[in-house]
């Protein structure tokens, strides 16, 4: 698999809706090709380099429970009110992330992929800005369909 970090069409979107969203974070996990596991492939706004090295179990963590339920996902004050244990939630706790909101990416038809923007404080996400994280991740999917999944 081509590395997202290497891709600039990926790097720019993500920008441009760290930017456009006032996130300290933006995060891309796609399933592997072989197997359920799912590892975090490109982030910005990143305290540190352990997001490369978070895999999860399909089900497990944020992005392992977004692709295993096709649907998006909001924390406002981790790690207040989560569903599991904190460690269930690695990217969070690597990068100090206190909010999250994130949307499944699918690939014909299935989810495959999550795109993540996160806070390092309490804060709920407006429609808007849901809505700018939803437009990216369909430009996100159509990007990842040319350059990977070809």
């Amino acid at each position: 698999m081509t590395e997202l970090r290497e891709l600039p069409s990926i790097i720019e979107i993500c920008e441009k809706l760290k930017t456009a969203a006032g996130c300290d974070f933006v995060g891309l996990a796609l399933q592997n090709e072989i197997g359920p596991d799912v590892r975090w492939h490109y982030a910005s706004g990143n305290l540190n380099d352990k997001y490369k090295r978070i895999t999860v179990r399909f089900g497990k963590g944020i992005a392992g429970k977004i692709i295993s339920s096709g649907s998006t996902m909001m924390i406002t004050d981790f790690p207040k009110h989560i569903n599991g244990k904190v460690t269930d939630y690695p990217i969070m706790l690597a990068e100090k992330l206190v909010s999250s909101y994130a949307v499944p990416l699918f690939f014909n038809g299935v989810p495959k992929g999550v795109l993540l923007i996160g806070r390092r404080e309490s804060h709920v996400y407006c429609e808007d800005v849901q809505q700018m994280a939803d437009d990216s991740a369909l430009v996100l999917e159509q990007l990842l369909k040319e350059q990977i999944f070809r």
